[in-house]
């Protein structure tokens, strides 16, 4: 089930209600710079559509819009140079995943060794 709640902070913020510090915005997505990088490069990319997560963005959206978001995070990463040293892209979904934002979100995270990403249980 994917209900979209339209009060969640990214919708405020593609209202405009909620400013933000823009790094790239094309027709379908929205990049801005997270308010708590954990990285020197912490840009969070999100759909202008009301997507709550990949699953639901990847089964509802149009063409149209999953081009520009796969090109926008590509942009992104090569707007903040992460290329050549890498980078890592994170999205977390549900309860289990800790999404805290109920809208479809790609973290573009890079700019030094990030140590690896889970910890073997």
């Amino acid at each position: 089930m994917h209900d979209y709640d339209d009060q969640n902070i990214f919708a405020k913020i593609l209202r405009g209600e909620i400013p933000n510090d823009t790094v790239l915005e094309t027709e379908h997505s929205l990049a801005f710079r997270d308010i708590q990088p954990q990285a020197p490069v912490h840009v969070l990319v999100i759909p202008k559509g009301p997507y709550v997560d990949y699953d639901h963005f990847a089964s509802a959206a149009s063409d149209a819009e999953i081009v520009d978001f796969t090109r926008a995070v590509g942009e992104v990463c090569r707007q903040e140079g992460v290329q050549e040293d890498g980078f890592r892209l994170i999205s977390n979904a549900g309860p289990h995943g800790v999404q805290e934002v109920p809208h479809l979100h790609v973290h573009v995270v890079g700019g030094r060794r990030l140590g690896r990403m889970l910890q073997p249980s």
